[in-house]
């Protein structure tokens, strides 16, 4: 109802369908492979969408975008290789055994930098008030609830890496610096959408900081109502 006066409210939607089928298969995914294939679908259909109303801001927005994930799809593909150490891609059956392998922190530090780019921590969250310069629905679904908590949800599935290792102390430093920067920087916005950007990193920083302390379950329930109220 939003688009409905808009040129090609069919291609919106197809890119939003794309969107919310990449993140399925981000979620159901039991291995890295699949897990790079929902991540990479999320970074193309997030460009397209950032870089929807073709103007010269939302050009630098969606570059922005792009290659701030660039970053986390590379650091993905390098755990990938650093699997070849195991039998197979299957990181769950690894998790537990090796956690306390060198490859397994190897693996697992490259996830959090995977995750920490698809979730906006610092020193990647330039991107997630810049890509407000997509159309209203997609900030709503796209930017707050949907594709920056992918991140948090692939920290949650390896989540015994950051519990046992130097890793979650260091990822509790990062996100409780994003959260404070992201509340003080909302103070001195006047830009409604960047605002509510910056609301959800701050909210962000709330999960992943729970998440590093430990606390799996509160960080999943808190990822919930955050894309409940946010939607709204």
């Amino acid at each position: 109802e939003y688009m409905m006066n808009d040129n090609h409210i069919n291609r919106f939607i197809m890119l939003v369908l794309m969107f919310v089928l990449s993140m399925m298969l981000l979620i159901i995914s039991p291995n890295l492979i699949s897990i790079l294939l929902g991540w990479d679908g999320l970074g193309l259909v997030s460009y397209c969408l950032v870089i929807y109303f073709q103007n010269i801001k939302s050009y630098n927005a969606g570059m922005l975008t792009a290659l701030s994930n660039r970053i986390g799809d590379v650091a993905l593909l390098l755990s990938i290789a650093w699997m070849l150490n195991y039998g197979s891609w299957n990181y769950i059956f690894y998790l537990e055994i090796m956690q306390n392998e060198f490859e397994m922190l190897m693996i697992g530090s490259l996830v959090m930098l995977a995750a920490m780019t698809k979730s906006a921590q610092i020193p990647f969250s330039s991107w997630l008030p810049a890509a407000m310069a997509a159309p209203t629905p997609v900030s709503a679904l796209v930017h707050s609830s949907t594709l920056v908590t992918a991140g948090v949800y692939l920290l949650i599935r390896f989540n015994i890496i950051l519990s046992t290792s130097w890793l979650g102390q260091l990822m509790l430093l990062l996100s409780g610096l994003t959260m404070f920067m992201a509340g003080l920087g909302a103070n001195f916005e006047f830009d409604l959408k960047k605002i509510i950007a910056l609301s959800t990193l701050s909210q962000l920083g709330l999960m992943m900081s729970i998440l590093s302390m430990g606390f799996l379950k509160l960080a999943m329930f808190h990822l919930l109502t955050h894309a409940l109220f946010k939607a709204l």
